[in-house]
């Protein structure tokens, strides 16, 4: 894995029948699977794609935390790519079907499930909405992560500008199942999705070590209520969980103090969702000010994000900062109102 990269291309074949740029994308590729999929790393014969596709791949975790969604005997993985999702849905259905419009990607996806053992995964190398309208059978759930690349592989932003676009498919959708489940980038506005979909149960915002990695939609055929918002924040075996109404995040009023002895920061997940109000309503925290998001307590308690004992509370000027020895605030005890 510390192979000089740049010398094995410009050598003379080191394999009869694999070339050096091949050799080259299973090393980078494979580099680039150590923290995100480790099963993929630590197990023998697996081929990989193009560093692309392992980049535009859910991580382990994430994967795991999506199969604990779902439920039932059947799922269509509508955008497979390299089966990260599809392989830990497996474990959760009696039958999964794993399509994927790039030729190459479905076999080496096909491939790798015989090297990991899933032997209920079925694939397709096709667009996922033409094997839909093919296929007779339902299913019980619709997995969709869209490309965020348009035909001309531009970026998009709004989900009817993804592939497939499900807003325009939506109805068809739902004929083929009760229960979808999308994934979106996490640059996505909450409330901007929210006005391109409908009946949405629940929004997952997912983040892994305090760095928001995916939006979750979990769409249900008929319903008509409001979205309760999910967050949670994946930290090795620990999950950080935080559930937001969103008309109750509305008409909550946050209260206000000075600093007391305890200062507390929530996760990304809650912020990405809006939840200032509620997160400090739910653990009694006071807001040092209407437009940060810091949070105090006179005493320590559980939650979800970080949390800081006040040394010191001084005022801010160029004085106090040259006493402390630093050009700008760097210490997160020190708390400059």
């Amino acid at each position: 894995m510390d192979a000089d990269i740049v010398s094995v291309l410009f050598k003379k074949p080191i394999f009869e029948l694999v070339s050096n740029k091949e050799l080259v994308q299973q090393i980078q590729s494979k580099a680039k699977c150590k923290k995100k999929l480790p099963r993929w790393y630590n197990t023998p014969k697996i081929y990989y794609p193009k560093v692309l596709n392992i980049e535009q791949a859910s991580s382990e975790s994430t994967a795991v935390y999506k199969s604990e969604i779902v439920s039932g005997n059947s799922l269509c993985d509508l955008s497979g790519g390299f089966g990260i999702d599809s392989f830990f849905f497996d474990k959760k259905m009696e039958t999964v079907v794993h399509c994927e419009i790039d030729k190459e990607l479905s076999q080496i996806a096909t491939y790798n499930f015989s090297v990991l053992g899933a032997k209920n995964i079925r694939t397709i190398a096709d667009d996922g909405i033409e094997f839909l309208k093919k296929e007779k059978r339902t299913f019980d759930w619709i997995y969709i992560d869209p490309s965020r690349r348009n035909h001309i592989k531009e970026k998009v932003f709004k989900l009817k500008d993804c592939l497939p676009n499900v807003p325009d498919n939506l109805d068809f959708l739902f004929q083929k199942s009760s229960n979808l489940m999308l994934k979106t980038s996490p640059l996505l506005d909450i409330e901007a999705g929210l006005k391109e979909l409908k009946h949405v149960l629940e929004i997952h915002v997912v983040a892994l070590h305090n760095e928001v990695k995916e939006l979750l939609w979990v769409l249900k055929k008929g319903f008509k209520g409001e979205a309760e918002i999910k967050t949670v924040n994946i930290k090795d075996d620990v999950k950080e969980i935080f559930n937001i109404n969103i008309s109750k995040e509305k008409k909550e009023v946050s209260k206000f103090l000075e600093p007391l002895p305890y200062l507390y920061e929530p996760n990304v997940a809650i912020l990405k969702a809006g939840a200032f109000k509620s997160v400090g309503h739910v653990y009694e925290l006071y807001k040092l000010h209407q437009h940060t998001h810091l949070y105090t307590s006179e005493k320590y308690i559980e939650f979800p994000g970080r949390r800081f004992k006040i040394d010191q509370v001084v005022t801010y000027s160029k004085k106090t900062l040259k006493n402390l020895g630093s050009k700008r605030p760097i210490s997160p005890f020190v708390i400059f109102p």
